[in-house]
């Protein structure tokens, strides 16, 4: 980040898009302009992910609908990683396949078991262009698949199945702050 900053203490708390909002299901696309523009809006991914408390947040879930990602989230050896990527591309998934529990900052106060690999790799960019690979397990593997969702368009509800599907769905229903968004 600039200056050795903390990231986000520049950076302004957006509106997280929710279930439904088109942005949010829409393939995002690719970052072209590695500007200034770029510095804010990762700026801005970070301070709003630490104002919701989450540990990882893509541009089209602040109504951006740009490959860019941020993360903090720790490994199941509880090593944090912190960073951004933009332009990522998902490279190789392997390990062994888990059902945990995952929410989505999207999705308030939801989360349902849905299966993902134990190791992921994604590449692509820093904000300045520099090319990075983000090597991932365990929990930060989950976040690094769940994200690069994001980046396709999809919300982890498109990755649960069977009963615990239809249940995600009626609980998405009833919430709060979905009665709120279809009222407006």
């Amino acid at each position: 980040m600039r200056n050795g900053s903390i990231p986000g203490t520049r950076g302004r708390v957006r509106t997280v898009t929710l279930l439904g909002t088109p942005v949010l299901h829409t393939p995002c696309e690719d970052v072209t302009d590695f500007g200034p523009e770029l510095a804010t809006l990762v700026e801005d991914l970070f301070a709003t992910m630490y104002a919701a408390e989450g540990v990882g947040l893509a541009a089209n879930q602040i109504g951006v609908p740009l490959r860019v990602f941020v993360y903090d989230c720790p490994d199941d050896d509880e090593i944090r990683h912190l960073g951004h990527v933009v332009n990522p591309r998902l490279v190789e998934t392997d390990g062994v396949v888990l059902r945990g529990p995952e929410g989505c900052l999207s999705l308030p106060g939801l989360e349902a078991g849905t299966e993902r690999h134990d190791h992921a790799v994604v590449e692509g960019f820093t904000m300045t262009g520099e090319p990075v690979t983000i090597d991932g397990t365990g929990f930060f593997a989950r976040c690094l698949q769940h994200e690069m969702d994001h980046m396709e368009g999809k919300v982890y509800a498109d990755r649960v199945k069977g009963w615990r599907r239809g249940r995600l769905l009626r609980q998405a229903g009833r919430a709060s702050w979905r009665r709120e968004t279809d009222s407006t």
